[in-house]
């Protein structure tokens, strides 16, 4: 047997490409930690600033990102597993999971305002339907500090079950964020019906934008789009002071990024006030 032969040979049934078989073991792993986490309930969510670009000593909004922990306690943030699990069901109880989380801070925190991210593909989920309508009937303060932000991509695979969904929910005082816009392909047609509140430049325009002519242009083109349909816009990844001199300059509205501010469960809201001692 030749070595090309051997190779083949020692592959599973179905999995002669060795890449894809690779490929494929790293995602079913990725599968069993995510059931396992929500399995045993480690998830949490990790929250960020978004700033007033205006002035970058105000948060405007946090945005409350999903965070999962394995069997040693180790978090693991999103970007990590969700492009494995967002087509699936442990997609949708993720997606539950982090509504629960992000609507209880909320109703525990008043002066919050708060942004969760959610997939297309959870509209019409019935359990995360009734979460939603559960917490509203609880606290109606919720809604009108509560956004939920959909991904360019996601929105973009049923266009029109997202315009009905947002029409549904908005006039309950809702807030909706256009996620990552920049990275798939919008058809610019559906921003009249779309009515997104919120449009985030993807990262990829935003770092080093600084000393680069082209996404300045780019930047500049999707503000003034954001502006005619009345978006305000945030600029997401904003890592330099330099980079957010620059989008301030260009119109942007909001920035967020590690310039103001990692991603933390251990917000200022949650920390304890100091004990003073007696005397």
């Amino acid at each position: 047997m030749n070595l090309d032969k051997q190779r083949i040979a020692d592959v599973p049934p179905g999995a002669e490409n060795p890449l894809n078989f690779a490929v494929a073991q790293r995602d079913g792993s990725i599968l069993d930690l995510v059931a396992e986490a929500i399995r045993h309930k480690q998830t949490l969510l990790a929250f960020q600033p978004v700033v007033l670009s205006r002035d970058q000593s105000r948060v405007g909004f946090y945005e409350g990102l999903i965070r999962i922990t394995d069997a040693t306690g180790r978090v693991i943030p999103a970007r990590d597993f969700m492009h494995v699990v967002e087509s699936t069901e442990l997609g949708r109880e993720i997606d539950v999971l982090a509504l629960q989380m992000g609507l209880r801070a909320l109703h525990e925190t008043p002066h919050l305002r708060l942004s969760i991210n959610m997939s297309a593909r959870s509209i019409g989920f019935a359990s995360w339907t009734r979460t939603l309508k559960r917490w509203l009937d609880r606290d109606p303060t919720i809604a009108e500090r509560l956004i939920l932000e959909i991904t360019e991509g996601s929105a973009m695979t049923v266009p029109e079950l997202v315009i009905d969904f947002m029409d549904r929910w908005q006039v309950r005082g809702i807030c909706f964020a256009l996620d990552d816009f920049g990275s798939g392909q919008t058809a610019l047609r559906y921003f009249k019906d779309f009515f997104f509140d919120i449009l985030k430049i993807d990262g990829q325009f935003v770092s080093g934008i600084a000393m680069d002519p082209d996404n300045q242009a780019l930047v500049r083109s999707m503000v003034s789009i954001a502006q005619h349909f009345d978006m305000m816009t945030v600029a997401e990844f904003v890592e330099t002071q330099a980079d957010a001199t620059m989008l301030t300059a260009l119109g942007v509205d909001c920035l967020q990024g590690y310039l103001h501010g990692a991603p933390t469960t251990r917000p200022g809201w949650k920390t304890p006030p100091p004990v003073r001692a007696a005397g």
